[in-house]
């Protein structure tokens, strides 16, 4: 499940993540966790300012491969973000092939 809000445009965009008990084992939710984590930053190469987003992990998300859960959560993300319609700002401009000073790419 997740959950969209939009925010100041000029602000960042914020993520926060929900992986009870009922996904599984300390490992297991880590795990979720981690994934998530790394969709979300993904996802903010489209989005990089402007939301709020609340992703709640369901236990079925212990058992979904990485390509499965990438999937469900840009679909996800893409429907909140139409339902909010035009209060979306616009994406940010593309960055490919920049990077911090540790190598990793920029939002």
């Amino acid at each position: 499940m997740l959950y969209t809000a939009t925010i100041a445009a000029d602000e960042p965009s914020r993520f926060g993540f929900i992986v009870s008990k009922a996904v599984g084992n300390a490992v297991t939710r880590n795990l979720v966790k981690r994934r998530l984590r790394e969709a979300a930053a993904l996802a903010l190469k489209d989005q990089g300012t402007g939301l709020a987003v609340v992703v709640r992990a369901l236990p079925a998300a212990a058992s979904a491969d990485w390509e499965q859960l990438l999937g469900d959560f840009n679909a996800a993300l893409a429907t909140t973000r139409k339902r909010l319609g035009g209060t979306v700002p616009p994406p940010l401009p593309d960055f490919t092939g920049s990077t911090t000073t540790e190598g990793t790419p920029r939002a």
